[in-house]
């Protein structure tokens, strides 16, 4: 999978680039980014400036995130509560399918919000226990999981638990750490845990196997390689069962011809030896779940039963009349 954000047909540089499209791709790339995962996305060149007027902010040695981990503190510190949820994830150097608009702070419950500070946050309601929290304002890693599992979309939620994953935190000890929620809470924070895995390269990869995992009796692995005795692919997410591949499909922001000449090598390779291969762009996973979805159970529905009663579910094929026809 490369870059959503990117050309697929210039090698040079797209004019018309601002430092605030460096903001976009970071927003893309999951909230927080390394400068390689950057640099695929914009010019070199807009990078610095966007450092230097404050629209993403280096986090670390190579590290760029977006400057909304610092303010997620000040309002929380303003409200008497824990950076949480998505803005706890940023500070841990998770990626997220989408940046909160206002910081997610959670406050003990009862606790009144000053009429100075509503509007500043998405405030949620949960009393934490002080081993909970990392230095007194920021939700623990484990802890900001199980929020995540608890109270966003179940998207959301496994592409922030795939990131934790890849940066290295346990499934244990997250799933050891439920089991003192209630059932309805634990047996959310579990079905997250049974899909997440830290071979998902990115929420856009993440985002697209939540929606697969939808489709009925489906099992979807990602980054999934596929052998033969003289070809061999990775693919994004596949059904190895019904040999359906789904790719994360766009374009680095070097696009060359030698990478299409790859892609499109692999692709018919992959066709050729049976497997049904399915691409979608990161616009179409993250604005048009439902168009995706649809997509991908039709393709299941031909591959267990890939015979005529299944023309209602394509659809009725249309056919122009020929010359001869009209003639």
């Amino acid at each position: 999978m490369q870059h959503p954000l990117a050309s697929p047909t210039r090698a040079t540089p797209r004019r018309g680039l601002t430092a605030t499209d460096v903001v976009s791709a970071v927003q893309a790339l999951g909230g927080t980014c390394s400068w390689r995962e950057l640099r695929r996305a914009v010019p070199w060149r807009l990078i610095g400036p966007a450092v230097t007027s404050g629209l993403i902010v280096r986090s670390s040695h190579g590290v760029y995130a977006l400057p909304t981990t610092d303010e997620a503190r000040v309002v929380a510190a303003r409200m008497t509560g824990a950076v949480s949820h998505r803005s706890a994830a940023l500070h841990w150097g998770w990626k997220v399918k989408g940046s909160p608009d206002l910081p997610d702070v959670t406050v003990p419950t009862g606790r009144k919000v000053r009429p100075s500070v509503a509007g500043l946050s998405t405030v949620h309601r949960r009393d934490c226990a002080d081993a909970e929290l990392e230095d007194g304002w920021v939700t623990s890693r484990e802890r900001t999981i199980i929020d995540c599992c608890r109270d966003l979309p179940f998207d959301e939620a496994l592409s922030v638990f795939d990131s934790a994953l890849r940066g290295g935190l346990r499934r244990g000890s997250v799933t050891a750490a439920a089991r003192s929620l209630g059932p309805r809470h634990r047996a959310k924070v579990m079905a997250v845990a049974r899909a997440a895995s830290g071979r998902a390269d990115n929420p856009f990869e993440s985002v697209l196997r939540a929606i697969a995992l939808g489709v009925p009796d489906t099992t979807w692995e990602p980054q999934h390689r596929i052998r033969y005795d003289d070809f061999y692919a990775k693919v994004d997410v596949a059904c190895e069962k019904l040999q359906i591949v789904l790719e994360a499909d766009s374009f680095e922001f070097h696009g060359r011809r030698a990478a299409l000449d790859r892609d499109c090598e692999r692709y018919d390779e992959l066709v050729a030896r049976g497997w049904l291969v399915l691409r979608f762009s990161w616009e179409q996973v993250m604005f048009r779940p439902e168009w995706v979805a649809g997509v991908i159970t039709r393709a299941v529905h031909l591959r267990r039963r890939p015979s005529a009663d299944d023309a209602a579910l394509q659809g009725r094929m249309t056919h122009l009349p020929t010359v001869d026809a009209v003639a």
